[in-house]
């Protein structure tokens, strides 16, 4: 089966295999959407979703044991530098899977041409840089459309709107992955697919220029969707804490002590992360 391709802890191991799993289930997501659901005037519609619900689908399985090894290992270390050294080979493989996620979403995006494909996405990404124009900002980012300004917000205004979206983002991904281990990857996959849609605008939907698109929002991207991962694993890393332990065993308080240093490294990365976004990339990316 594609969703046992490849096991946590073979991806500790090669954490940059996970790049070419993100390549095909993304590749696979955003393809059997096209082909099976393009033509549907109820689903068309949705598709945005369900390119990312086909991606969840796919990472499921690896998800939920890498979270569940994590957990085990969590019970036996205590410390801000141990906590990092213990969970990072977990999230480099998932920064990995990320990318390649980004990547394959962000060239069948442009190569297929299909509005429709990221639709929910193409919203979200205006709500964050042009939330007093909305609909117009949709509009202008159709394919069918000639790119053009949209009348940026502010640096503070979208420093403060990136924030909190970030913020809501890192929340919800929290409760995710608290109500189910793996569900986070949910929350993760749609970032991916809001960059690629972001890429598409950021290159005029060109092919070519796909690298300098990711080059753009990855300088900002990694130390946010490594916040996001973190937090996923937090989470995650609770629950089972919690199940497996109980709340009033020792290992649990060393859990809850580890989970608060990982939040608390997810904030401040955060922030960090937008700051670059507003502040340092615009001067590298005109």
């Amino acid at each position: 089966m594609l969703e046992s391709l490849i096991n946590p802890k073979s991806a500790e191991k090669g954490p940059w295999k996970m790049f070419f799993i993100g390549l095909i289930y993304g590749s696979l997501s955003l393809l059997i959407v096209h082909w099976f659901f393009a033509s549907d005037v109820v689903l068309s519609k949705f598709s945005g979703m369900i390119v990312v619900t086909f991606c969840v689908m796919f990472s499921l399985p690896f998800m939920y044991y890498l979270i569940k090894q994590e957990e085990e290992q969590d019970e036996q270390v205590e410390g801000f530098f141990s906590v990092w050294r213990v969970h990072s080979d977990a999230i480099y493989a998932l920064m990995w899977l990320f990318l390649g996620f980004v990547v394959a979403f962000s060239f069948w995006y442009i190569f297929l041409q299909d509005s429709n494909l990221f639709n929910a996405q193409i919203e979200t990404y205006c709500m964050i840089n042009s939330p007093g124009n909305i609909e117009d900002c949709v509009t202008k980012y159709d394919f069918t459309q000639k790119l053009t300004s949209t009348g940026a917000a502010t640096k503070e205004m979208r420093f403060l709107s990136i924030i909190e979206n970030n913020i809501y983002v890192m929340i919800f991904t929290l409760i995710f992955s608290l109500i189910f281990g793996a569900g986070a990857i949910f929350i993760l996959a749609w970032n991916a697919s809001v960059i690629a849609a972001a890429i598409g605008v950021f290159t005029k939907y060109t092919i070519t220029e796909i690298p300098f698109g990711i080059a753009r929002y990855m300088i900002h991207g990694f130390p946010e969707i490594a916040a996001y991962f973190i937090t996923a694993l937090a989470g995650g890393i609770f629950g089972f804490g919690a199940i497996k332990n109980g709340i009033k065993d020792r290992k649990f308080l060393r859990v809850v002590e580890n989970v608060v240093i990982l939040l608390f490294i997810a904030i401040i990365i955060l922030i960090v992360a937008a700051a670059i976004e507003v502040y340092f990339t615009p001067i590298l990316f005109n």
